[in-house]
């Protein structure tokens, strides 16, 4: 009965240990095959007990049976009739090497499917092998939890659990642990003893220890960033065949306008989809630093935002791309690559294909026209304030007016696009321009003045940076208000490219200097309604006011995001020489104050003291030898042997008047005050004497201000 307790208390906490799993793939997912492991343990146990001759072939029958469990539990779908195949050994093989790693570059939680999920159970039955063992041939039940002690670690490196949560998982893990550490006592091949009361008051605080301690270490919190995860360093690899930028493809698609790319069927107004996000900029190329993830079962929405979906149908598309909405949560019928910064979905093959179905769920967020109008640039959102390559020289003037000089709000940013959307020309035709790196920018900005949506949003995305706006280019299509049957139609001619403006506590707000985004017939929504709210109170130049930011929002954006800060001149040349102004005039003038206070403000034999003390003071600093403790008539000696006998003669004179007003039973006179500060007077007459230089260094030296 003991041994069945203490065997029961082994396999519960390693199950614990592994149902850890559960923020990254659901309680429900992993419940049934971590049993599973537990409940084959546990059998074998039994079995062994039964017919002892299976004792040493233990750990086989565990392993062995365990990873039939795992192939009738979990890769069902690849056995014929329940018999394992050479499908379901593959997939035992994946999960061994491949599961672990596709589960850190994937969202979570994860998708439960075998390719992934494998790999928890693999560790809990490793870990039921190796604690059985441990605990029945070595008897050392505290040394048999290490191996759950381990799974329990690599959970929390996965996802660390933190406050209430993890103090309910240690005392998920501790119940049994305890309840193998307590077995009152084993018998038969186990162990003949029992366990001593003071080695289980050591071992319950030592687990106590370990499993907070992960659990509270994996939370810890110190620099206000989310815990650290292994995931953190696996992002998903990109598509591996070479693909186009869909941004180079817009003039191409505008060549041929009736074209269909896809359709889609949404129950909330659409007015934009977007393909890809480029944040980087060289001066020649844009290009997107995607941190992509493969799509998990659902991805947290916007909070209190209202939640829309669609169904599309992708038929035309030459990259990875599909089309999506800056805050996917779901997407079923395809299992994309996710870009959760972006907003942007990318098949996991190099092309979309020619026909790809799939429902997408997003967040539509809104905000207030009237925030808006006064709100802040988040200078910090990822992406924003990216590189710009070797900035034209004329072109930051341009940057400059079109913003009227103003600091960086939302309204500078509706400036920019006003002042490009009434100064320059959409192209329609043939012989569209082409291209975005600062050659072309250039000429549409100073010479044509005419182009397509790429030079627009390209043009407005360069501009914004260079006065401190972060701004971001995204390419994709228009909504269509073109139906067949009860899918709206997108086709090539509705390709469009916009910017991005990132707004304090909103998120990233889509602009449309091309003001071609919208069509009279096609309704918005959510922060592209609200922009174009705010696009409306805009006032006229004329009317510009700078907008008074709420009480406590500082809007440092503008001075860290507009590049580097010129000083003027002046300012920089006074901060260079105020310490060594401070130094040439502050120390003689200090000194000089000093004097006057000792000489003006004393009388009697404190104004013998205050003599004596500016001449002492005087002495060292032209470097005379003085130590604490020393008498006068010793610094007297001290002096002669450095600066001759004009100073130690007075300095004679003054220490016998020191004398008398220390020592006389009748109290010093003003004479006796007068005769030491004419003393002092001798003295510095004779060091006047000195060197230029060294009175210099004297008069310059500080160190007597401070003894």
């Amino acid at each position: 009965m003991n041994t069945r307790l203490a065997v029961a208390g082994l396999l519960g906490s390693t199950a614990v240990a592994g149902l850890l799993f559960a923020p990254v793939f659901g309680l429900a997912a992993l419940m049934v095959p971590v049993l599973v492991v537990a409940a084959v343990g546990y059998g074998c146990v039994e079995l062994c007990a039964r017919w002892p001759r299976l004792t040493p072939w233990r750990p086989l029958l565990v392993l062995l049976l365990g990873l039939l469990g795992l192939v009738e539990s979990v890769l069902f779908s690849t056995t014929v009739a329940g018999i394992p195949t050479v499908a379901s050994l593959q997939g035992l093989a994946r999960g061994l090497t491949q599961s672990w790693l596709l589960t850190l570059e994937s969202t979570w939680p994860a998708r439960p499917d075998a390719d992934q999920l494998l790999f928890v159970p693999l560790a809990v039955l490793l870990a039921v092998t190796l604690g059985l063992e441990l605990l029945l041939r070595l008897r050392k039940p505290l040394v048999a939890l290490l191996p759950s002690l381990a799974v329990v670690g690599l959970a929390q490196a996965y996802q660390a659990l933190a406050g209430l949560t993890a103090m309910l998982a240690a005392l998920a893990y501790l119940v049994p642990a305890g309840v193998l550490l307590w077995a009152d006592r084993l018998v038969g091949p186990l162990r003949t003893r029992r366990p001593s009361g003071s080695g289980m008051l050591l071992a319950l605080p030592m687990v106590i220890a370990i499993v907070a301690g992960v659990a509270a270490i994996g939370g810890l919190d110190p620099a206000g960033r989310e815990p650290y995860r292994l995931a953190d360093a696996h992002p998903a690899p990109p598509p591996q065949s070479p693909f186009s930028n869909p941004l180079d493809e817009i003039a191409s698609r505008l060549a041929d306008p009736g074209q269909e790319v896809f359709s889609y069927r949404s129950d909330v107004p659409v007015d934009r989809w977007r393909m890809v996000v480029l944040t980087d900029f060289d001066g020649a190329n844009w290009s997107a630093d995607s941190q992509l993830r493969r799509m998990g079962t659902r991805l947290a929405g916007v909070p209190g935002a209202a939640v829309a979906t669609a169904d599309l149908r992708v038929r035309d598309l030459s990259g990875p791309w599909l089309p999506s909405q800056p805050n996917p949560i779901d997407v079923t019928g395809v299992a994309p690559l996710v870009d959760q910064s972006a907003g942007t979905l990318l098949s996991q093959s190099a092309d979309a294909g020619p026909a790809t179905d799939y429902q997408l769920t997003w967040s539509a967020p809104d905000a207030d026209a009237a925030y808006l109008k006064t709100a802040s640039v988040d200078p910090h959102a990822p992406g924003g304030l990216g590189g710009l390559g070797v900035v034209p020289g004329d072109i930051s003037k341009i940057a400059w007016t079109a913003v009227y000089g103003q600091r960086p709000t939302f309204q500078s940013a509706l400036l920019l696009e006003r002042f490009l959307s009434d100064n320059y020309q959409v192209a329609v035709g043939g012989d569209l321009p082409t291209g975005d790196g600062w050659p072309q920018l250039r000429q549409f900005l100073t010479e044509t003045k005419r182009g397509t949506s790429e030079q627009f949003a390209a043009a407005y995305v360069a501009l914004a940076r260079i006065t401190g706006i972060p701004a971001r280019l995204v390419v994709g299509y228009r909504g269509s208000a073109e139906t067949v049957g009860g899918f709206h139609v997108v086709r090539n001619g509705n390709v469009l490219a916009w910017p991005e403006v990132a707004v304090a506590g909103v998120g990233w707000v889509p602009l449309d200097p091309t003001r071609t985004a919208s069509k009279a017939d096609q309704p918005q929504s959510g922060l592209a309604k609200a922009a174009a709210q705010a696009r409306a109170q805009l006032p006229p130049p004329n009317q510009l006011r700078p907008p008074q930011l709420p009480p406590g929002q500082q809007d440092l954006a503008g001075a860290k995001a507009s590049g580097p800060v010129v000083w003027p001149g002046w300012l920089v040349a006074a901060v260079a020489i105020t310490p060594f102004a401070c130094w040439l005039f502050g120390v003689p003038l200090a000194k000089a104050a000093r004097a006057r206070r000792r000489r003006r403000r004393r009388t009697g034999a404190d104004a013998v003291l205050g003599a004596w003390a500016e001449a002492r003071d005087r002495l060292c600093a032209h470097r005379v030898p003085y130590r604490v403790g020393m008498t006068p008539r010793d610094l007297a000696e001290s002096a002669g042997s450095v600066l001759g006998d004009r100073v130690r003669e007075p300095m004679i004179r003054l220490s016998r008047l020191l004398d008398v007003a220390l020592w006389s039973r009748y109290p010093a006179t003003d004479g006796a005050a007068r005769n030491a500060w004419a003393e002092v007077r001798e003295i510095r007459r004779a060091l006047a004497a000195r060197p230029m230089s060294r009175r210099l260094r004297a008069a310059l030296d500080p160190r007597p201000l401070f003894r």
